[in-house]
């Protein structure tokens, strides 16, 4: 079988947030099928100025980076190697939603005949969800032509119920199916909780107004003094100096950039909670690569993580009624130690990356053999 995965940025362009890694995560886990033979057709983009490009990586299968022009993704090189990658492939997978490859893409598979699987990456969620979400009637346009545009046999994959429900507002009557991220589970080294009496809070993720970090350097201004906090990302440079300006003035606040993988352990190893106050995540990769790493983690009911109390391994506020500071304060005082024990085993349990794979090896499979597909939302 001949997967094509069609994407406006691939890793490494870490910028974009987690869904390069969850994207990377699902191409790996397919590659090694033994029956599957994987393309990737991306752009160079690296970052949001056309100086930030990449180079071609040395992976295991093949992926195209051709050369943007403009925009997070417009490439003509893209177009120019889409019909032949298609006709090659026997079943696309579409990431993305409101860039430059998505309607393409819907149209030639509808031309082609070829079933789609299409995951809009909470996009589509943070539309319907997020009421300062930019440029409202050109994306209800967009989802208009895509609605019209996308074959039969298209299949919209969302990473937990929460995105189905959301994303089918914006886009009614398509199929869905609902196939979690999953997260590498690390060795477990010996780590202390509060050292010194210190609360180390840690936010990891892409800078942007919908993740909510205003809110919680906001927070930290009324937080006292043994609570610091750790900010790793990167984003627009005009939303990053306005979060800088919020946080002048307090020592306690650091800004390091961008977080390499290899730096994530040591990252997570020296935090004591994982605060993520988002105004709307799809899935919140960051959310499960903390719990991996036995760090507790407190986030917004605009999240997926609702069972973050249930497991005992966090919790979730509504920041519209709920005191993000006194919730920091009153699971910080909690047994930090269980409750990152809970979370790992939890993340052990029911997100391993075998099961994701799995899940979408079946997925491809079905499509090509014409199997009906499982409704979830």
């Amino acid at each position: 079988m001949k997967v094509l995965h069609v994407t406006p940025s691939f890793y490494p362009a870490t910028y974009w947030g987690g869904p390069i890694f969850s994207t990377k995560a699902i191409c790996d886990g397919i590659a090694a099928a033994p029956d599957i033979r994987l393309r990737v057709l991306t752009t160079d983009a690296a970052g949001p100025a056309l100086r930030d490009r990449l180079r071609q990586m040395p992976l295991p299968y093949r992926v195209d980076y051709t050369r943007r022009i403009a925009g997070h993704a417009v490439a003509p090189g893209l177009l120019a190697r889409l019909p032949a990658a298609m006709l090659w492939a026997d079943v696309v997978h579409l990431t993305g939603t409101y860039s430059f490859p998505t309607l393409p893409v819907l149209a030639l598979a509808r031309i082609l005949r070829k079933p789609l699987v299409w995951s809009p990456r909470g996009a589509l969620q943070a539309t319907q969800a997020w009421p300062d979400a930019p440029h409202l009637r050109a994306k209800h346009l967009f989802e208009q032509a895509a609605n019209m545009l996308r074959p039969a046999q298209t299949i919209l994959h969302v990473t937990a119920p929460l995105e189905a429900a959301q994303s089918l507002a914006r886009l009614p009557h398509i199929q869905t199916t609902v196939i979690p991220n999953s997260v590498t589970i690390p060795p477990v080294t010996r780590r202390p909780y509060r050292p010194r009496g210190l609360l180390r809070l840690i936010y990891l993720g892409r800078l942007h107004p919908k993740k909510g970090l205003d809110l919680l350097i906001a927070a930290m201004a009324v937080l006292p003094g043994h609570v610091t906090l750790d900010i790793f990302g990167t984003g627009n440079p005009a939303y990053v100096a306005k979060l800088r300006e919020a946080a002048a003035g307090d020592a306690r606040i650091r800004f390091h950039g961008a977080l390499h993988s290899s730096a994530k352990a040591q990252a997570f190893a020296r935090a004591d909670l994982c605060v993520l106050p988002s105004h709307s995540e799809n899935f919140g990769i960051t959310v499960a690569e903390a719990l991996a790493h036995r760090v507790p983690v407190l986030t917004t009911i605009s999240t997926p993580w609702r069972r973050l109390a249930i497991m005992a391994a966090g919790a979730c506020i509504d920041p519209a009624r709920d005191d993000l500071a006194e919730a920091i304060l009153r699971l910080g005082a909690g047994d930090l130690a269980a409750m990152g024990a809970r979370g790992r085993d939890w993340m052990i349990r029911d997100f391993a990356p075998e099961a994701m794979v799995a899940s979408f090896a079946a997925l491809y499979r079905n499509l090509v053999e014409g199997e009906p597909q499982m409704v979830n939302a």
